[in-house]
């Protein structure tokens, strides 16, 4: 699996890229695309919606299962990955380039983890 050393990533299996305009932008890992298999379907809320870290923000509908999306990180909606609706498949396709939101006014975040600290996370998990 992939993990980018770059971002960070939430013990809940999104992953955040902070900007250098003090965004954020927010995804699923490859972790958490493979685990939930092909996604048909992404419910996401709408620029200049609140998020707060460790609370679901969107959902996500698999061939298995619906899934909630939690926010590592507290602040508003920038903006939405409309692409997502039309075409879910991309988050399995490109994890990491198929972000979900971006957030600014960023004020909380959740207890973020390194790519490392993040693969012996999920791995514990799996024992």
């Amino acid at each position: 699996m992939n993990h980018p050393t770059e971002l960070k990533y939430s013990k809940s299996h999104e992953w955040v890229k902070f900007q250098e305009d003090g965004t954020a932008l927010i995804g699923l890992t490859d972790y958490a695309q493979d685990a939930l298999g092909d996604l048909v379907f992404v419910n996401l809320p709408e620029a200049g919606d609140e998020v707060t870290a460790g609370e679901a923000f969107a959902d996500v509908e698999s061939v298995k299962a619906v899934s909630d999306v939690f926010s590592p990180v507290s602040g508003t909606v920038a903006e939405v990955n409309e692409d997502l609706l039309d075409a879910p498949e991309r988050m399995n396709e490109d994890p990491y380039g198929a972000w979900l939101i971006k957030v600014e006014n960023i004020t909380d975040q959740e207890e973020l983890l390194d790519a490392e600290a993040y693969i012996a996370f999920y791995e514990s998990e799996e024992a």
